[in-house]
């Protein structure tokens, strides 16, 4: 199976009565592709990335992550699932602030059970990955936004999980920042991450060769073909 992500049917509601967040979403992702999720703010997008990370459990429907139903998983499974094979990218960066990058990063595989000189070595070859090998001993607040979501960036794929999801990696970002980010998530998934990149620019997403545009809760259009990074 070449599913890395099968969505089916997935519905979230929330309170009462009900509103409903996302209404029937049903798609896949092959391993290794490079996939924009599209649409304005309070479209569904950020509550489908948290189900897909397995952050959220849809109200009906099933995700399987790499073959796994995580319906069926315990949070303790869900856990583990999150650890080894999702790794996460946000908007804000989530540093620690007076922490380095290398101990950022590090953070990554705290529950990974290797020793911490191991987890320090795997955290400063993941930095030398995004171009950070020269400032692992920098703290957040001696970086640019786009040297934090770099670091950002090396502490979701430390773990070498085969799925990235990245909410609005570059939604902080100017311009010339946010080309790298996207340059960098390119090169992670020619690697052969799967990479998921929530976005509600349509320039950017217009550049990716997969784009599914969300609106009100709804899949509106599943675009393949026509766009390079």
């Amino acid at each position: 199976m070449n599913s890395v992500i099968r969505v089916t049917d997935v519905t979230k509601t929330y309170g009462t009565p009900p509103v409903t967040a996302l209404s029937r979403i049903t798609f896949d992702v092959q391993r290794g592709e490079f996939v924009a999720i599209v649409g304005t703010s309070g479209s569904g997008k950020s509550t489908l990335l948290n189900i897909l990370g397995t952050l959220d459990r849809p109200s009906s429907g099933t995700v399987e992550i790499n073959g796994i139903d995580t319906g069926a998983l315990n949070d303790n499974e869900l856990s583990a699932l999150r650890a080894d094979g999702v790794g996460f990218v946000f908007q804000q960066f989530h540093l620690r602030e007076g922490v380095s990058a290398l101990g950022n990063v590090a953070d990554g595989l705290l529950y990974s059970g290797i020793s911490k000189a191991a987890r320090e070595e795997r955290a400063r070859i993941a930095l030398t990955k995004v171009g950070l090998g020269h400032r692992v001993s920098h703290r957040p607040n001696e970086m640019s936004g786009g040297e934090r979501q770099r670091v950002a960036i090396a502490r979701a794929v430390v773990g070498d999980p085969p799925v990235l999801l990245a909410d609005e990696p570059t939604g902080n970002l100017d311009s010339r920042s946010s080309d790298t980010i996207v340059a960098l998530l390119r090169e992670l998934n020619a690697d052969g991450t799967s990479v998921l990149m929530i976005t509600h620019d349509p320039v950017l997403a217009e550049r990716l060769p997969r784009r599914i545009t969300i609106s009100d809760g709804n899949l509106i259009s599943d675009v393949q073909g026509g766009g390079s990074v």
